[in-house]
């Protein structure tokens, strides 16, 4: 079985076990460490000038159901210039469902069918942690940064840890990620308190939460960065 085929069927396998009920954000956890992302990314965004996304073309690489394409309309990006891909076609049907006027597709991130140079924005979310072959983690990477304008950003956010209940992942350390975009500016930091601390504190204390993640680094399970410029 070939990468892309292992990975399509892991996440097969997480659909059929129900495994997006579990992210509910009804779910006090789930709901803190999602607000966490979103006040953190629009920071970095604003600190690189990028707090008008309405005339951004926006890529979303592992796009899912589209659900964070309604995080990019409420930060002002336009239906029409939010794309998405995505292994797996159910997913594709939902995204088109949830946000239409949107472009999506089904297809794998290492041959993106795209002009080079036709994003200002391309974002991943936990993507590369679903790669377990490092030659396909470079082509990704290598497609991402291609079809990226010279004056564009990459968005990654992706988690540092090893995950103990689910062997499809592997995390991406730092210096792997500065490895796969050789001589591009990379912009970081740590976030996103433990998940299992998270879903146990929160229900409790959501501002016990956000202390433990401020005042201990190593309590954090993902990397936020923002990468571009080109290679030097």
């Amino acid at each position: 079985m070939d990468e892309i085929a292992r990975i399509r069927k892991a996440y097969e396998g997480r659909i059929e076990q129900g495994v997006i009920d579990r992210y509910s954000l009804f779910f006090p956890g789930e709901l803190y460490m999602l607000q966490r992302r979103e006040e953190e990314t629009l920071r970095l965004l604003a600190r690189h000038g990028l707090t008008s996304l309405r005339d951004l073309t926006i890529l979303d690489v592992g796009c899912g159901r589209g659900t964070r394409f309604i995080d990019w309309m409420r930060w002002g990006a336009l239906p029409s210039s939010i794309y998405g891909i995505d292994l797996l076609e159910p997913f594709i049907k939902e995204a088109r469902q949830n946000v239409p006027g949107s472009h999506v597709a089904v297809g794998a991130a290492d041959h993106l069918p795209f002009p080079a140079g036709s994003f200002d924005l391309v974002v991943q979310s936990t993507v590369f942690t679903s790669i377990l072959d490092p030659s396909l983690k470079e082509a990704v990477a290598s497609e991402m940064a291609r079809i990226l304008r010279p004056n564009g950003f990459i968005l990654w956010y992706d988690f540092r840890y090893p995950s103990f209940f689910n062997r499809n992942v592997r995390p991406i350390k730092l210096a792997e990620l500065k490895s796969l975009f050789p001589g591009r500016q990379i912009v970081w930091r740590s976030l996103t308190l433990l998940p299992p601390i998270a879903r146990k504190l929160a229900p409790v204390s959501m501002s016990a939460c956000r202390v433990l993640e401020s005042s201990m680094p190593l309590l954090r399970s993902h990397y936020l960065a923002l990468i571009g410029g080109a290679p030097a």
